[in-house]
């Protein structure tokens, strides 16, 4: 399942997709990869596979692109 991100006046930032093992994959307005979430090690990794943050953290790397 997918999640369209907007700012407050309608545009996109992201996209969330939601894994049915339980991770969630950010993506940029043009669905390129910025990071995941993994929940089997709660946390959230960038495009690199480095942690930067534990717990469910994926929407902030729309923000923070």
């Amino acid at each position: 399942m997918e999640e369209t991100i907007r700012q407050y006046n309608g545009l996109i930032l992201g996209y969330l997709d939601y894994q049915s093992n339980g991770d969630i994959v950010a993506k940029n307005a043009y669905r390129q990869i910025l990071g995941r979430y993994e929940r089997s090690s709660n946390t959230t990794k960038d495009f690199y596979g480095k942690i930067l943050y534990r717990g469910n953290m994926a929407s902030a790397l729309l923000i923070l692109k």
